[in-house]
């Protein structure tokens, strides 16, 4: 298998993240691909008409996007799900987080369009700091919620690996005032697989 890839984008490390904790990293071939809105890359938008990574190119010739249905197919390749627990109560709360770290993403990433990449004279601070609210609102939840939650399943590593990104651009100073939350990220950041797939490198517009 083939991962297009991008070395600072949150949602393909989430991927890559998978990928160790399921032991299949030495079945996957990481490529990396900048891309951006506003310079295309046309070999990831013969894979993906969005012309956005992650895009999974599977052995039977099947091409998968978005990170979300790459790392379903990824935890049931043996006929078995690892990371999306089977159990409905477990389940629906791992998709839950990882439906908030998407979120989380999203809106960091339109919080650093509006600081820093958009031109100075078109941006917009008052979405930027709508934004931003949605970011630390998020984070407020998750301290009051981490406790109750300590498995490695696709919530946490969508978690861990969103969290990873905003410190990586500074969005937000998300441990400041959130000891429960900053306690779970190091620890989960001891894993093997994040230490493995760290973030680098500039965005390139």
């Amino acid at each position: 298998m083939k991962l297009l890839y991008q070395t600072h984008s949150p949602y393909a490390r989430k991927v890559l993240v998978v990928v160790h904790e399921l032991g299949l990293a030495g079945a996957v071939e990481v490529i990396h691909h900048e891309t951006s809105p506003t310079r295309r890359n046309a070999e990831v938008f013969a894979f993906n008409p969005l012309g956005k990574v992650p895009v999974l190119l599977c052995d039977d010739g099947l091409a998968l996007f978005d990170s979300n249905v790459i790392c379903d197919y990824l935890d049931n390749l043996h006929g078995r799900s690892t990371l999306i627990p089977a159990d409905p109560k477990r389940r629906y709360r791992a998709l839950q987080w990882q439906a908030l770290a998407q979120g989380m993403a999203d809106a960091g990433i339109a919080v650093r369009w509006e600081a820093e990449r958009r031109p100075e004279s078109l941006r917009w601070p008052a979405m930027r700091d709508g934004q931003l609210e949605k970011v630390i609102a998020a984070c407020d939840y998750l301290e009051r919620e981490m406790t109750t939650h300590d498995a490695v399943d696709i919530g946490a590593i969508a978690l861990a690996t969103t969290l990873s990104w905003i410190e990586f651009r500074n969005v937000c100073a998300f441990r400041v005032g959130r000891p429960r939350l900053s306690s779970w990220y190091d620890g989960f950041c001891t894993r093997p697989s994040m230490r493995a797939t760290t973030l680098r490198g500039d965005t390139s517009d």
